[in-house]
């Protein structure tokens, strides 16, 4: 990818936007999530390897794979945390991190990529929350620094998005006060708090003692049934086969397979698929 610094350019185009919208009903509308062509390297360590991938508006995308194989990297890659060195990735039709120049891609401002991302919403493994600011408040900052809501209006909302992970009653305690699945809830409301068009998880179980997991991903299955795009990088399987509109199963830095649940988990075709599949369940 050709990367360049032209920062003006760069934010008036997102300001006025791609052009693309949706007309008509949903047959109209662009992917929420586009990968096209993503490659990304490092060093001599090919961890993405010309990726495509197109997820629909309103779906559960659940990315599947061994320790590796990309997975985590291209999710960061979605919100232009981690730069592609080919390809690009577009949300809800537009590209994110660049726009394009000719046959070139330029990067955007840092302002420009922080105001897309507040339309991506993102839950890390681990989950990042403010140690030094309440549950309530960890809720509340994004929509005021991002100039969407009054603090009392955030708080407001907060209090109601707390609510609908069963946290009510934490609103004034600090994240070391709570436990890692109560900690992970409160980042799923905090990434709801934004109302984004497409949620993405990396792991959001991983750092969790197994009797908390469940919890979590009641949460995400709540969350998958109104409808949101979410792209869920996990090792569940069974919260996969229950959940998930789409299964992707990486290898490698490629998508060797990809389907419903009952194509890849059931009845999967490629070899590596079926071994990774044949010691996880």
């Amino acid at each position: 990818m050709s990367l360049g610094t032209d920062r003006e350019a760069a934010e008036q185009e997102t300001e006025q936007g791609t052009g693309v919208t949706a007309v008509g009903g949903d047959s109209a509308k662009p992917a929420a999530v586009q990968i096209h062509g993503a490659h990304k390297s490092y060093g001599a360590n090919h961890v993405l390897a010309g990726i495509d991938l197109t997820i629909a508006p309103g779906q559960v995308a659940v990315i599947l794979g061994p320790s590796g194989s990309g997975k985590s990297t291209l999710l960061r890659a979605i919100n232009h945390l981690e730069t592609l060195d080919h390809g690009y990735v577009s949300v809800a039709g537009e590209p994110i991190g660049v726009r394009h120049q000719g046959d070139r891609l330029k990067e955007l401002s840092e302002k420009a990529i922080l105001a897309q991302r507040t339309r991506i919403g993102f839950v890390f493994q681990n989950f990042n929350l403010f140690p030094h600011l309440t549950v309530l408040d960890n809720v509340a900052v994004g929509p005021v620094a991002a100039g969407r809501l009054s603090r009392a209006a955030a708080r407001e909302r907060g209090l109601e998005l707390l609510a609908s992970v069963g946290l009510e009653d934490k609103a004034d305690a600090y994240p070391r006060q709570l436990s890692g699945g109560q900690q992970q809830r409160v980042a799923i409301a905090r990434a709801l708090a934004l109302e984004p068009g497409v949620i993405l998880f990396d792991e959001p179980t991983s750092a969790l003692d197994p009797e908390l997991v469940g919890e979590v991903l009641s949460v995400i299955k709540d969350l998958a049934s109104t409808g949101t795009t979410l792209v869920v990088v996990t090792h569940e399987i069974g919260f996969a086969r229950e959940v998930a509109d789409l299964v992707v199963f990486l290898d490698a830095g490629r998508i060797v397979e990809q389907g419903t649940p009952a194509e890849v988990l059931d009845h999967p075709t490629h070899p590596r698929t079926k071994d990774f599949l044949s010691k996880v369940l």
